[in-house]
């Protein structure tokens, strides 16, 4: 048989690799900066863009997109041409993907901090930036697709089978959960309101972390782990039947990120139930990977890659185990909003996703430059580092949010809260953000060792050239089944079959869940006396987002006793149908806001103007202990009203019932309702003073009160939760 000669690019995964590298370090050390700022609250007070709101988002879309995104490609990228034999189908459309990926980073390293963003958590960004990632991640699949069809290998071995379902579901996912409407070059609302886009949002958010940070990383388990222990994978058979049932029952799991909220019970029970069996194919993944171990245990305790890669896949068994436990309704009540979903999260991000990146980052270097590792000491310090790094960040977050879960909860004998303040259970859990500050720390430093570890080794090593390979042309065979072929291995030399089965498996919890939930107008009863929000409000609402308030207050009263006495009547789905977006957020670092602006609820609700505009000046000094940052660029800054009535107009054709005549009044509606609220305002002498002190200063060039952006944001807040009492009734 003819041997064809062919080289496979290993530049291409050189410059993933660089880059996952170098934006590690950027979204970590953004991470940190966050992470100290629970302790220092005003350590950037005053600078608008290096805000908590703001570069919350930043730290999330950085690590996720940036560091683990770019550590995908570049596995996918060397072990894809390997198994097919083939050279990647088109060098362009290889460095198109490159170039543009990290353009899209760097566009969402600009605009985040700047407050450009939707508010959905892992979307943040807004919808020029949407089509740029649509447009990347289709000429990446065009690219893998084309190179499949191309092969010199029939057999399409297991990892593959999880790029192409990574492919499919991501683009699926990222194409209906960034549906909006845009209003600006860099403004747009969700197309879906309220319960909707909650359902959405987190079918897209669970299923981002199922399809970009698990399914990618399982296939690149499957390949770098037998490389790197030089043994086979344990079981073929486990690997079907892991693959099928992980990607079918993932999608159904979103709705258990919503238990106890206003989505309709059947949709949350569909999420517990599902979660529940999530954990079979979870575990048979684990397990495959460990058990490919056996018999070469002995190199784990020299060989640093080894010692990554079975941390990583350990941390995999335990967020996978620990996801379906925190989906019961009973666990979930007490974890959810708490600082126990944070240490969730990072046992699976900095165990999972990190180190098995940094054990891909030291198998693949040495290799690419033809040397050995500079340090193996080194890369073992590494890797004690991270872990113990691992282990002071996730384990005081535990019980952290333990403690906020009992605080929160907890009554006196003659029934009211023990801890009416909810700032007596954030000064509780300072010395856990100490040690969640020293965590992350630690694991920095050891990213920071790889990298020194690797530049060293690339100096002492060859330059990355593409290798030499060659393999017999692929000739063609029957496109049925053969005589005793089963339906398996007849499916995985048909990679166009294989595509749709795993399309239409990961369709039909979607379909299921969110299609009645649109459609069934009985799934979000209306209340009567809901109405949308003013003109002056919108435009404070979106303030609110801009400044990433829902990454720590939530809008989701649960029907708990202790939360409605805390904040309120519980919420309704007839709440939000004119939010565009939901604003329900999930971590609560302050108070729920859903109730505000409603006067005399205990603990909460029905603070004056005066109030808010000294909380934003300086939130210590209205609450005393509070970690939450200073916001004085809005009392500084003039609200943008030119947008104002194309905003409404968006929202007209979204279905939110605006009159043609409240759009053309809108800039008289603001003046009324702003001119309130600065008289309000002036009735607070220091507050008076200062604007009275600023306009000498200032001469022509002053902004009164009424024009400011705190009005705004005031009117939105004080609008909070009064359209709802215990008398309006669902019709």
């Amino acid at each position: 048989m003819e041997m064809q000669q062919f080289y496979y690019d290993n530049k291409i995964v050189k410059k993933f690799l660089y880059a996952s590298i170098l934006f590690g370090v950027v979204g970590m050390s953004v991470g940190l900066i966050i992470a100290f700022m629970f302790l220092f609250p005003n350590m950037t007070d005053d600078i608008a863009w290096l805000s908590f709101g703001r570069l919350r988002p930043l730290h999330t879309n950085a690590v996720i997109f940036a560091f683990v995104g770019n550590a995908i490609f570049a596995g996918i990228y060397y072990s894809l041409q390997r198994l097919l034999k083939a050279r990647m189908y088109s060098d362009l459309l290889s460095n198109i993907n490159f170039w543009g990926w990290q353009l899209i980073i760097v566009a969402a390293a600009i605009t985040l901090p700047l407050g450009y963003t939707t508010s959905k958590e892992y979307a943040e960004l807004e919808w020029p930036i949407d089509i740029a990632i649509a447009l990347v991640w289709v000429i990446f699949g065009i690219n893998m697709i084309m190179t499949i069809l191309r092969r010199r290998e029939r057999h399409l071995y297991v990892a593959i089978w999880f790029y192409l379902a990574t492919f499919i579901t991501v683009a699926v996912l990222h194409i209906f959960n960034s549906l909006e409407l845009p209003v600006s070059a860099m403004k747009s609302y969700s197309v879906y309101a309220g319960v909707q886009d909650a359902l959405v949002q987190w079918w897209y958010g669970h299923n981002a972390v199922a399809f970009f940070l698990t399914t990618p990383f399982l296939g690149l388990m499957y390949y770098f782990v037998p490389k790197a222990a030089n043994r086979p994978v344990y079981s073929y058979r486990l690997s079907i039947i892991h693959f099928w049932s992980l990607i079918f029952l993932y999608i159904w799991a979103g709705p258990h990120h919503l238990l106890y909220t206003a989505l309709p019970d059947w949709a949350q029970n569909l999420g517990v139930v599902f979660s529940i069996m999530l954990l079979a194919p979870s575990w048979g993944g684990m397990i495959n990977g460990l058990l490919t171990l056996r018999g070469v245990w002995d190199k784990v305790r020299t060989d640093p890659v080894l010692k990554f890669f079975v941390v990583g896949i350990t941390g995999y068994g335990m967020v996978t185990f620990e996801g379906p436990m925190l989906s019961l309704k009973n666990v979930n009540a007490i974890a959810h909003y708490t600082d126990w979903i944070v240490a969730h999260v990072h046992v699976g991000a900095l165990a999972w996703n990190g180190f098995m990146t940094f054990g891909m980052i030291y198998w693949l270097i040495p290799r690419m430059t033809k040397t050995k590792l500079y340090s193996i000491a080194l890369a073992n310090f590494h890797f004690w580092i991270g872990t113990l790094g691992i282990i002071l960040y996730a384990l005081p977050m535990y019980v952290a949010g333990f403690m906020q879960a009992s605080m929160w909860d907890q009554f006196k004998p003659d029934g009211t809260l023990q801890y009416g303040n909810f700032l007596e259970t954030v000064t509780e859990i300072m010395p856990f953000y100490l040690m969640r500050a020293i965590g992350g720390t630690l694991f920095i430093i050891g990213l920071l060792v790889l990298v020194y570890n690797i530049i060293q080794t690339v100096r002492k090593g060859s330059a990355v050239e593409d290798e030499l390979a060659e393999a017999p042309a692929l000739t063609k065979i029957s496109a049925g089944r053969m005589k005793g072929e089963k339906f398996h291995p007849w499916l995985e030399r048909k990679p166009i079959q294989l595509t749709i089965l795993a399309t239409v498996a990961i369709l039909i919890g979607g379909i299921i869940q969110i299609v009645p939930t649109i459609m069934v107008k009985s799934n979000i009863p209306t209340i009567s006396s809901v109405k949308p929000y003013s003109p002056l409000e919108l435009e404070g609402r979106d303030l609110y987002i801009r400044e990433g308030c829902n990454n720590c207050h939530s809008q989701m009263i649960r029907p708990f006793r202790s939360e409605v006495m805390r904040y309120g009547e519980y919420s309704k789905a007839g709440e939000f149908v004119y939010d565009h977006p939901f604003l329900w957020g999930s971590k609560r670092t302050g108070p729920d806001l859903a109730r505000e602006g409603v006067p005399g609820k205990p603990n909460n609700g029905g603070r004056s103007d005066d109030w808010h505009f000294n909380h934003m000046w300086n939130p210590q000094s209205t609450s005393d202990g509070s970690i939450m940052p200073g916001y004085k660029w809005i009392i500084r800054n003039q609200l943008d009203k030119s947008h104002t009535q194309d905003k409404m107009r968006a929202m007209q054709t979204l279905g939110v019932p605006y009159t043609d005549a409240e759009v053309a009044d809108a800039m008289k509606t603001m003046d009324t309702q702003a001119s309130k609220i600065e008289a309000n305002l002036m009735k607070n002498n220091d507050i008076k003073k200062s604007f009275e002190d600023h306009k000498a200063s200032q001469g022509t060039e002053f902004i009164p009160a009424k024009e400011r952006e705190i009005v705004a944001l005031i009117a939105y807040l004080q609008r909070l939760g009064t359209d709802i009492t215990k008398q309006d009734n669902a019709k």
